[in-house]
């Protein structure tokens, strides 16, 4: 066992609403890392964290996650540890998955089993990276439809309610840095006063839509109706997109996971996005496959409906469930089989446990 006092660990900076930085959370435990050998660390998006000029040395996007990792040469302790950071979901995953195998020398605390992750040949891979393209495309991004999630007046004020506390707490974060670079108190160059001022504007291009929200039609400026009916139409245009994207994944997918009977690294962005759709849809962590996608199906709307034409049973003898009760002919679609089948590991039960985000 090697002395772990003296061996430099990686660090994950993350936020537990995030749908993206529940991928390398969910890595994390499909891997086997010991619970001391990453350090977590929360930035709170709701508070701006993530702008703070500290994290952005980090990640300059202001994104999470990120991982910080010491590099190969520096991990003796005779020797002052150097470190990267790595800003993109899917270079974090493939790196935690590369970092533990038995072909790699990093140091270890756990004795759990680390299956690879990576796809097994060359098709396989096309189709993996085919669907984490596909899950991170523009019509597919689940924190566009997470500002977008409201096609009505109704679903607009219930939205604004849910939604405008933590917008006004990234502007007013944004203002006192901006403030601050001003008066000398920051020190920020002119492209990071930029980075926040755009920020800024983004932020409140929002606030204004959902502080108008209690307000109806008539009582509405020119100004805020032409706003309204914009953000509406493009929410309208954002979720009826989203159809094609569940019917490409559908066709895609073997099923019930993606390449079929074992989980990859495609599984882990499809779970973490899937979740959020799910939670957008009003869905919850405990209801299964069938319910959750249905109710997927009635929020993108327009009659939207994905193929029934994968068998139940042989769906949850590939994700090795019991098919108790479940007749042969029974059939539901390859999401609802992969929510059946994700739902069930201890990894989802981990990120998961206290309820979808």
């Amino acid at each position: 066992m090697p002395d772990t006092q003296h061996i430099p660990k990686a660090a994950l900076y993350y936020y537990h609403g995030s749908v993206w930085a529940s991928v390398p959370l969910l890595a994390l435990e499909e891997k086997g890392y010991g619970s001391d050998e990453v350090d977590l660390k929360e930035v709170d998006l709701a508070k701006g964290e993530n702008f703070d000029p500290s994290y952005l040395r980090l990640n300059p996007h202001g994104t999470v996650p990120t991982l910080v990792v010491p590099l190969e040469k520096t991990l003796s302790p005779e020797i002052e540890s150097r470190y990267k950071a790595i800003q993109d979901t899917r270079a974090i995953v493939e790196f935690l998955d590369k970092s533990r195998s038995a072909q790699s020398r990093t140091h270890t605390t756990s004795s759990a089993p680390s299956p690879s992750l990576a796809p097994a040949t060359i098709a396989f891979s096309t189709l993996s990276n085919q669907i984490v393209e596909l899950l991170h495309s523009p019509t597919a991004d689940p924190n566009a439809l997470f500002y977008m999630n409201a096609r009505s007046d109704d679903e607009l004020r219930a939205l604004a309610g849910k939604l405008l506390p933590f917008l006004h707490g990234r502007r007013d974060k944004l203002a006192t840095l901006l403030a601050e670079s001003e008066s000398g108190a920051v020190q920020a160059s002119e492209k990071t006063k930029a980075f926040w001022q755009m920020k800024k504007i983004a932020a409140e291009k929002f606030i204004q839509v959902f502080e108008d929200a209690n307000k109806s039609a008539a009582e509405l400026s020119d100004e805020g109706r032409q706003r309204r009916d914009e953000y509406l139409q493009s929410a309208k245009t954002a979720w009826g997109a989203l159809a094609d994207v569940l019917g490409q994944l559908h066709k895609d997918m073997i099923g019930p996971y993606v390449l079929g009977d074992q989980v990859s690294i495609a599984d882990l962005h499809l779970a973490a996005w899937l979740a959020r759709i799910a939670t957008l849809t009003g869905a919850s962590a405990s209801e299964d496959g069938n319910t959750v996608l249905e109710k997927i199906e009635v929020h993108v709307g327009d009659g939207f409906s994905l193929p029934k034409d994968f068998s139940i049973a042989e769906a949850r003898r590939r994700a090795g469930i019991a098919a108790t009760n479940v007749d042969s002919t029974e059939r539901q679609n390859k999401l609802a089989a992969f929510w059946d089948a994700i739902k069930e590991r201890p990894s989802w039960k981990k990120v998961y446990g206290n309820g979808l985000h």
